[in-house]
């Protein structure tokens, strides 16, 4: 065990020696022999919620299948949250902690391909988060009536800030979940999935949500308010879908307005993406006291119920400031994040690439391409090509931020080569068909594209996700002639390009060696098409 772990620090360090990583940060982010002897078919939470005290209590059922021959079973939750106590089949267990990971010693017989369960008992005053949903943990905040609004966001660091699980993204609960939360009488408490119970104490209300797809943790949430809910159908590429909304008493009127945006993103992302991934789920807005995130059939949202990014158009070029960036972007991650999840963080890029990149799509499909096109080409100004895209393997560690509005314009760039509207939709919805409700590599997803497009894309994805350079056509005019060539590209790269010469437009093929391509007139003007996510250098 020990060498695995310490080879696995070596490899990290040789990929980036300014990092270090720690056997926390290893039992974090890899598939521990403790992990993967037993894979997660159905998570029961069930918490009671204590608004004064910010404290909370109550367990997790795990329901799972024995794959292979049993080690310790590895937990996760993270301090300050305790765990009571363990039991399995009606008898207390015991466990060892190190750190937020507790081994448990399972004391009955774990047949392979049995189905068992284990039940932990939690409590504790959960990580306040300190900038949801960012630096996450639970938001305590009140709304403008003094009045108790609490809400979960834990996608960075984990959904064991507050709850026992498998924290590791490679394994969601085959069969989905539960959540049943007890509050206060006077609050509303809004989940993942369908509601199917609520049940009045005596002085608190037991709201119970129940989602019957696989589930990433990170996606499993708490919304407590003041709520009001209205409601709509949206009819689909597969009938009827719920479309719920939960917001702010207050805010009805303002959200009865805005959300009128939910069903334009509907229809545009059907169209590109293929089903909404979780009709029997239903898809839910909810309001929360932070900006907003991709909760799984339970999107929350924050955006002040205004277009743009609160108010503001990341593009710098208008079109941002035609839709509501949190409906759009958060809900744009039911497709990429929620139908596919990434199986370790470093390829985080899958989710927040392409979602970033739905934004333009949002405008593809309702302004048309060319406003598309302004918009992800204006997103260029915020990438900073720090660090690659690609994160460290098994360690817990994403990538660069560029995977964002670098990725979207990644996949802008793939689609102006491919050059084929048709095929580029058919590769969008064929990879939420294909991999649909799965957790996987980039390696596969760059497979599936390169098979489905007909090109070598290896250079390609090599230049863009692993390394920071990015692509120059260096390019150098003598009279009618123009010499051509890449640079700071890697080896192998060859992508073609759209050049306009003296207005007229040049297919071009170049590689790493000069070339040369000629007119009836001397050249006087040299622009490369926008789309490509390529720098074109002139040299005397």
């Amino acid at each position: 065990m020990k060498s695995v772990f310490l080879l696995l620090f070596a490899f990290s360090f040789g990929v980036c020696q300014s990092q270090e990583f720690t056997r926390a940060d290893t039992l974090r982010g890899s598939i521990t022999p403790e992990r993967a002897w037993w894979d997660v078919l159905y998570y029961d939470l069930d918490v009671e919620v204590s608004p004064e005290d910010k404290f909370i209590k109550g367990s997790t059922t795990i329901t799972y299948k024995v794959l292979d021959k049993p080690q310790r079973m590895q937990l996760d939750l993270q301090a300050p949250m305790t765990i009571d106590k363990i039991v399995q089949d009606g008898e207390e267990v015991s466990f060892t902690s190190e750190g937020a990971v507790h081994f448990v010693t399972l004391q009955q017989k774990q047949k392979k391909g049995k189905e068992r369960a284990v039940t932990i008992y939690f409590s504790g005053k959960p990580r306040e988060a300190k900038n949801a949903p960012w630096d996450g943990g639970w938001s305590w905040k009140k709304d403008d009536n003094d009045t108790h609004f609490i809400a979960t966001s834990n996608q960075g660091i984990g959904a064991s800030i507050w709850w026992p699980n498998k924290d590791h993204a490679y394994d969601e609960p085959d069969n989905g979940a539960t959540v049943k939360i007890t509050a206060p009488k006077e609050l509303v408490s809004v989940a993942n999935g369908r509601m199917t119970k609520r049940i009045e104490n005596e002085e608190t209300t037991t709201y119970e949500w129940k989602v019957v797809n696989p589930i990433n943790n990170y996606g499993i949430n708490i919304n407590i308010g003041d709520y009001v809910n209205f409601n709509e159908k949206y009819e689909g590429l597969q009938g009827s879908l719920d479309l719920d909304y939960w917001v702010l008493r207050d805010n009805l009127e303002k959200a009865k307005e805005q959300f009128k945006q939910a069903p334009k993103m509907m229809q545009a992302f059907e169209h590109w993406f293929g089903p909404y991934p979780f009709y029997e789920d239903s898809f839910k807005l909810v309001e929360v006291p932070y900006l907003g995130m991709e909760h799984q059939s339970s999107v929350t949202y924050g955006n002040k119920y205004e277009n743009g990014y609160l108010g503001r158009d990341l593009s710098g070029t208008g079109w941002g400031l035609k839709f509501d960036f949190i409906i759009i972007h958060e809900a744009g991650h039911e497709w990429f994040a929620n139908n596919i999840t990434h199986k370790d963080v470093a390829d985080m890029w899958i989710h927040e690439g392409f979602t970033a990149y739905s934004e333009s799509l949002y405008l593809d499909y309702h302004f048309g391409k060319e406003a598309a096109a302004d918009y992800v080409i204006g997103t260029r100004r915020s990438i900073q090509n720090d660090r690659p895209l690609i994160g460290i393997y098994n360690v817990h560690q994403e990538g660069s931020s560029d995977m964002y509005y670098k990725g979207a314009n990644i996949l802008h760039t793939l689609r102006t080569w491919i050059d084929d509207d048709k095929k580029w939709r058919e590769i969008l919805t064929g990879l939420n068909t294909h991999f649909r409700h799965q957790t996987i590599t980039s390696n596969q997803l760059e497979n599936y594209i390169a098979k489905q497009s007909g090109l070598d894309l290896k250079a390609f994805w090599e230049q863009y996700l692993r390394t920071t350079k990015v692509p120059k056509l260096v390019y150098k005019v003598n009279g009618n002639s123009m010499e051509y060539r890449y640079e700071n590209v890697v080896e192998g790269f060859s992508m073609p390009l759209t050049v306009v010469v003296n207005g007229e437009k040049q297919q071009l093929k170049p590689t790493t060696i000069w070339q040369t391509v000629s007119t009836t007139t001397p050249i006087n003007n040299v622009s490369l098409q926008r789309d490509f996510y390529v720098e074109a250098v002139k040299k005397n």
